[in-house]
């Protein structure tokens, strides 16, 4: 059987002007067509050669010897070449590129953004891909808490945080309570693994551990006073909301750095404000 989506071995059944007809030795009367262009010099009658199947702009059965960036049942970033009335097409290194339908869409898809998709067939047999990838994706990461990770947003519920495809491949989730500036689906993110349930899922951070974080949000923090001339209008008593707006941080991340920088003598504290005690150039950014 010539199935779509993948590489076969078939067999060359008959030679025309515009191409070979290819097929498998025990049903000869099922072929699909290679290209003229395509056909190998080496290839004769008889011969057998690997193949990609996929359907042309007329829905016909055809053979490509060209390499996909995906086959069926793998997933991977995929650029979205245009949108149409039917959902987005994806440039899958085919000369048709393939359907994102609206419906396998987990947020607005924009022409020319890279997106992680799965490729499958449809119900006409068309090669579709679909950025729902959690039944997808594997539940058996070799990660232990604490270890860094990369992967890719793929979709996002605010009451829950950012779904992410780690290593493009294992189930994550960055909580909201960790999310202190906004990501995107498609965006690359990298962080640390918070833990990882019995269940395979891992709950994932895009900030450093407190010890190291702390140093970062000194930084930034100081840097912010010194653009503001030295007096940060606000103290680390202001609302958590306050806080997450200025600098995308927690409050209590807020008053780790704050207490470094008061303790290393770079800050002093005042009811209303935070001002700069001396000018340091060795954290200049």
């Amino acid at each position: 059987m010539i199935e779509i989506g993948k590489w076969q071995t078939l067999t060359a059944i008959r030679s025309k002007d515009f191409g070979v007809y290819l097929g498998e030795k025990e049903h000869p009367e099922e072929t699909v067509l290679l290209p003229r262009k395509q056909v190998p010099d080496t290839l004769k009658a008889g011969g057998s050669i690997e193949v990609f199947i996929y359907r042309d702009s007329q829905d016909r059965k055809i053979a490509t010897v060209n390499q996909p960036k995906l086959t069926v049942g793998q997933i991977g970033l995929l650029k979205a070449a245009s949108v149409g009335s039917f959902g987005a097409f994806m440039d899958c290194g085919l000369e048709r590129d393939v359907l994102l339908p609206f419906k396998e869409q987990t947020a607005r898809v924009e022409t020319g953004k890279e997106y992680l998709v799965y490729m499958y067939v449809d119900k006409s047999e068309r090669l579709c891909v679909t950025m729902r990838l959690y039944p997808h994706l594997d539940r058996h990461p070799p990660y232990s808490r604490n270890d860094a990770f990369r992967g890719t947003v793929y979709e996002y519920k605010e009451h829950m945080g950012a779904f992410v495809a780690v290593d493009n491949r294992y189930s994550g989730l960055i909580p909201g309570s960790e999310l202190f500036h906004p990501v995107y689906v498609g965006d690359a993110v990298e962080g640390r693994i918070l833990n990882v349930r019995e269940d395979g899922k891992m709950d994932l951070s895009i900030r450093r551990p407190a010890y190291l974080q702390m140093n970062v949000d000194g930084d930034l923090i100081l840097k912010r006073i010194k653009e503001e001339q030295g007096v940060l209008p606000f103290t680390d008593k202001a609302s958590p909301d306050r806080i997450r707006k200025e600098f995308g941080m927690s409050k209590n991340e807020f008053k780790r750095a704050v207490g470094k920088l008061l303790k290393e003598g770079h800050i002093e504290i005042t009811e209303q404000e935070i001002r700069l005690k001396q000018m340091d150039d060795t954290r200049e950014q």
